[in-house]
């Protein structure tokens, strides 16, 4: 019991640790469905260990309907997961979860194909995978990890990476950048988007398209003002 609740306990601190919109501990235990969906898989998963599969899997489908959050009840989770909004998230039968991992809603920890045994993500600790993340497969997530928004990982990520994108291509790398992008910070919003910038560098180059056809069309129209102007340049005898 008392086991119990010091995990609560840190639950909550967890969620005043991360959640600046937070105002008190009645707030975390009646209105975060993070926190609820947590406290949730605790039961469902001790039920799974004790081969109760029927009953932990009612338990995970009452806490889907109760918090839009779905963990499936063989999942392993560390200590300190940290579920923001959480709706949409997804968490597969064979994922694991190291301690501190911080999920924005609409995540999903999934697997790939039909096969059994293991075939979802294994996460590191202090991991921060943003809003609508994809994770998809057996692989690892190492330690300290930050997946940016809408990103689609496919394969294993070394620890103290930044990852971003469709497919996920890693940015930075124990804070030294691989590309171009400027340093990103902790906050998830703040990761660099390949698309915007893919798409900055299509404007810049059709801007500088746009001035080399202005240039030459100017060079043109000054090439015929010439010809016109002199006659005989256009083979034209004036008697």
């Amino acid at each position: 019991m008392l086991r119990f609740i010091r995990r609560i306990k840190k639950d909550i601190q967890v969620v005043f640790e991360r959640d600046p919109a937070v105002k008190s501990v009645w707030e975390v235990l009646l209105c975060y469905p993070g926190f609820h969906a947590i406290q949730f898989h605790r039961l469902a998963h001790w039920l799974y260990l004790k081969k109760r599969f029927v009953l932990a899997r009612l338990v995970s489908h009452l806490s889907r309907h109760l918090t839009g959050i779905e963990i499936h009840p063989g999942a392993k989770i560390g200590e300190g997961l940290f579920i923001d909004h959480g709706m949409g998230v997804v968490i597969g039968e064979t994922a694991e979860l190291g301690d501190n991992v911080t999920l924005y809603q609409g995540v999903t920890l999934g697997g790939t194909g039909k096969e059994k045994g293991k075939r979802h993500p294994t996460i590191g600790n202090n991991v921060v995978i943003a809003t609508g993340a994809k994770v998809l497969g057996s692989f690892t997530v190492g330690d300290n990890v930050k997946i940016g928004s809408g990103s689609v990982v496919l394969s294993s990520v070394p620890a103290n990476c930044t990852v971003v994108g469709v497919p996920g291509k890693i940015v930075a790398f124990n804070g030294r950048k691989v590309t171009e992008h400027e340093s990103v910070d902790l906050q998830h919003h703040l990761l660099p988007d390949p698309v915007a910038d893919l798409i900055s560098n299509l404007q810049q180059r059709i801007e500088f398209l746009e001035k080399k056809m202005a240039e030459m069309e100017g060079r043109q129209n000054e090439f015929e003002d010439v010809q016109y102007a002199n006659p005989a340049k256009r083979g034209i005898h004036v008697i």
